[in-house]
């Protein structure tokens, strides 16, 4: 900082001579692994994952393919934004303490302030998944569903971060997180993961989220949900991420306990694929 402070509270430098043209270099890290807990009050909110604060994601996000965009977060340095960084830094005692309720607060910015110059790279999961899906499905997915699919929505939003707390807060005290499903117990799992180590890898991380989604999904209520509902569900996520092995196993679990919860249910079931066929024509001529 030009003042001469240590926004981080410590530092280390040596004494010299006011004649000195060469400035003495002072060297400042932080690296806290002990993840805080969430405020209760942003859970289910798309900004508990990422905030869009740097101008270069907004720039970057809504108008480029998906691929793209994943391979932009794997080299994108949010440290590079002074200005970001500076805001940052300056709230950094409210954005690291747990439940926080500083406007600025996230799971990236709460990384972001506890790794700072240490090697961590911030969870490409928080921006790349939570958020992009977060926000791209409330905005093109909510205004299409039923009543019962807004709700499920709403439903799934909110386990989908509850769960990532869960295996957070698990992964503080031991080296097993366990994810449960309370409407298919079958659905719920168990990842072993070092003790403070699980945001520190990014793709392992992405690992353990897309694990949660299943439970949080049947749990939400998604297998009771009308036909039309889930044909406009499943045809949400971009074309490309087909492609991610991730996203068929869960696609695939999701859709098993889908498919059985139809089949006790025929006579309902026929008469949302006739709802669905014609929301179908519906979408084709519009």
């Amino acid at each position: 900082m030009s003042n001469g402070e240590n926004p981080l509270g410590r530092g280390e430098a040596i004494h010299t001579p006011t004649s000195w043209r060469d400035r003495a270099q002072v060297q400042a890290s932080s690296c806290d692994k002990i993840v805080p807990p969430a405020a209760g009050s942003i859970i289910g909110q798309c900004v508990y994952y990422y905030r869009p604060i740097h101008g270069e994601y907004v720039s970057k996000s809504g108008v480029t393919t998906w691929e793209a965009m994943k391979a932009w977060l794997t080299r994108w340095n949010p440290w590079d934004d002074v200005e970001v960084v500076r805001k940052l830094l300056q709230n950094r005692d409210a954005l690291i303490q747990p439940s926080s309720d500083s406007p600025l607060w996230s799971r990236g910015t709460n990384f972001m302030m506890r790794h700072i110059g240490c090697g961590h790279q911030l969870p490409v999961y928080y921006m790349g998944y939570g958020y992009y899906y977060c926000s791209n499905y409330g905005a093109k997915l909510k205004p299409r569903l039923s009543p019962q699919g807004k709700k499920w929505l709403r439903n799934a939003r909110w386990l989908l971060q509850s769960n990532m707390e869960r295996g957070l807060e698990q992964n503080m005290t031991k080296g097993t997180i366990m994810i449960p499903c309370k409407y298919n117990e079958k659905r719920g799992f168990r990842r072993e993961v070092a003790q403070f180590e699980l945001e520190l890898d990014s793709e392992k991380f992405k690992g353990f989220a897309f694990k949660t989604h299943v439970p949080s999904y049947l749990d939400a209520g998604l297998a009771e949900l009308p036909l039309d509902d889930l044909r406009k569900i499943g045809g949400q996520p971009n074309i490309e991420e087909w492609l991610d092995g991730d996203t068929w196993e869960q696609a695939a679990n999701s859709g098993l306990d889908v498919a059985k919860e139809k089949i006790r249910h025929p006579v309902q079931t026929a008469k949302e694929a006739k709802e669905a066929l014609i929301g179908v024509i519906r979408d084709l001529l519009e």
